[in-house]
C-alpha cells in the first residue's frame, strides 16, 4: 500500500439538519487531470446517541470541523461509492474512526482500477453485514468497482447513494467554469438521475439498478447533488427504469 497526503480542504457549505439527527453537506470536489474542474459533492451525517456516522465523507475546514464536533463524536465512517473515499484516511487518523467500504471497492488513486491503493478500510461490507447504525441495511449494486447504497429505517426510508442517484437539477455555487460546461454536456444537470458517468465506467447490472425500485425509500440523500424529501423513489423511477433497459 503506498500511502498519500490528505487532501486539502475545499470550500463548503453549513452543515444542515434534514430530519432528527441526519444531516447534510455540500462541499468540493477537485478533478485530476489537466483541465481545472470542480464540481460539488456532499457527505451525510448520521447522530445516534453522542456517536456520528460520515457517510460519503466531505474533508471540513477549521470551522466546520468544529460544527461536526459539535454535534458529537464521530466513530464510524461508511463509503458507499466505489470511486469515492479520498477524504476517509483525513477521519480516520483525526478521529480514530473505523473505516467501513464496499467488498471489491478498493481505495486507488484516479480510476485507475489497477493502481496500487493508497489505503485500507477496517471493514469491507456486503448486504448481509452488521452495519454500525440501527436499523440499517447495505444494497451493494455489482458494478466495477462495486457501489453501495445505505438504506436508513427513519422517516418513511432514507437511502443514501453515491455516485448511483444524483440530483444536480442545475448547477451551483461548488462547480467552476469548467465543471460546469463538462458536466452539462455529459448529461449530468438533470434532476434524480443515474450518474451518466457511473453508468457509462462502472457498468452495472441491470437487475441490480431495477431492483433499488424494491426498496422501501421516500427519501434520497446523494452524493452529487441535492436532497430529493418527498417521492424520491417515484421521482427517480424514469431514470433507473431508462438506465436498466440500457444496461439489458
Amino acid at each position: 500500500m503506498k500511502t498519500r497526503p490528505h487532501p486539502a480542504a475545499l470550500p463548503h457549505g453549513p452543515i444542515e439538519e434534514l430530519f432528527p439527527n441526519l444531516f447534510f453537506v455540500t462541499g468540493t470536489v477537485a478533478m485530476p487531470g489537466p483541465l481545472p474542474m470542480r464540481f460539488s459533492r456532499a457527505m451525510t451525517v448520521v447522530r445516534e446517541g453522542s456517536r456520528l456516522v460520515l457517510v460519503n465523507t466531505v474533508r471540513l475546514d477549521e470551522a466546520g470541523l468544529q460544527a461536526l464536533d459539535a454535534l458529537g463524536m464521530v466513530t464510524d465512517i461508511v463509503r458507499l461509492a466505489g470511486n469515492h473515499g479520498a477524504d476517509d484516511p483525513f477521519y480516520k487518523e483525526r478521529y480514530a474512526a473505523k473505516v467501513w467500504a464496499p467488498t471489491n471497492a478498493p481505495y486507488v488513486p484516479g480510476f485507475n482500477a489497477a493502481a496500487e491503493p493508497y489505503f485500507e478500510p477496517d471493514e469491507r461490507f456486503d448486504a448481509s453485514s452488521t452495519l454500525p447504525l440501527a436499523g440499517a441495511r447495505a444494497i451493494l449494486i455489482a458494478s466495477r468497482p462495486s457501489e453501495a447504497l445505505l438504506l436508513l429505517d427513519r422517516e418513511g426510508g432514507v437511502l443514501v447513494a453515491g455516485d448511483a442517484l444524483q440530483n444536480f437539477a442545475v448547477t451551483d455555487a461548488y462547480f467552476n467554469w469548467a465543471g460546469s460546461f463538462v458536466m452539462k454536456l455529459m448529461g449530468f444537470i438533470h434532476p434524480c438521475n443515474v450518474g451518466p458517468g457511473w453508468l457509462a465506467q462502472c457498468k452495472p447490472p441491470a437487475q441490480d439498478l431495477r431492483g433499488i425500485l424494491d426498496l422501501p425509500f421516500e427519501h434520497l440523500l446523494p452524493a452529487h447533488g441535492t436532497p430529493v424529501l418527498g417521492g424520491a423513489k417515484e421521482k427517480f423511477r424514469p431514470a433507473i427504469e431508462r438506465a436498466a433497459e440500457k444496461r439489458s
